[in-house]
């Protein structure tokens, strides 16, 4: 089943990463506050957004390759299949990042811990939720193996 279809972005993140290369390979790691501009047009699926202190936002990776299928990520110089890694490089180039949300101001909401380059569009907003997101015993066993990565909590 080789079926295309289209998405329409809700909203475009504001921040002061202007190139790849300006951006932190994963947003968990970074302190700086990001400003997400929803559109006027989806506003109303803001309410109640406010109780959530955490978000998972989804976004398209607008500057990436869609040709890779190994890559090899900046923690760990050996190949990987791209479905294996966080590569932003991918055929269908989704973003996602778990954000604390500091504020809703209107059609904004400011968010800390995201790593998208700034014009990003925006595909959706989830809330995140300790109690169904958590997987105690989820693991990545090459990342393991590498030693590389501190964990965030």
């Amino acid at each position: 089943m080789e079926e295309e279809f289209s998405l329409k972005p809700i909203g475009v993140i504001h921040s002061p990463y202007k190139t790849p290369r300006e951006a932190p390979y994963q947003g968990g790691l970074v302190e700086n506050i990001c400003e997400v501009e929803i559109f006027p047009e989806f506003e109303k699926g803001l309410k109640d957004v406010e109780g959530c202190s955490h978000l998972i936002l989804l976004y398209w990776l607008h500057k990436a390759e869609r040709d890779k299928l190994i890559v090899c990520p900046p923690h760990n110089l050996k190949p990987h299949g791209v479905f294996a890694t966080r590569s932003p490089h991918r055929p269908n180039p989704i973003g996602f990042c778990v954000v604390k949300l500091i504020e809703r101001k209107g059609n904004i909401l400011k968010v800390k811990g995201l790593d998208a380059i700034d014009g990003t569009p925006l595909i959706d907003i989830k809330p995140f939720s300790p109690k169904l997101d958590f997987i105690p015993d989820a693991k990545i066993e090459w990342l393991e193996k590498a030693g590389k990565v501190k964990e965030k909590h």
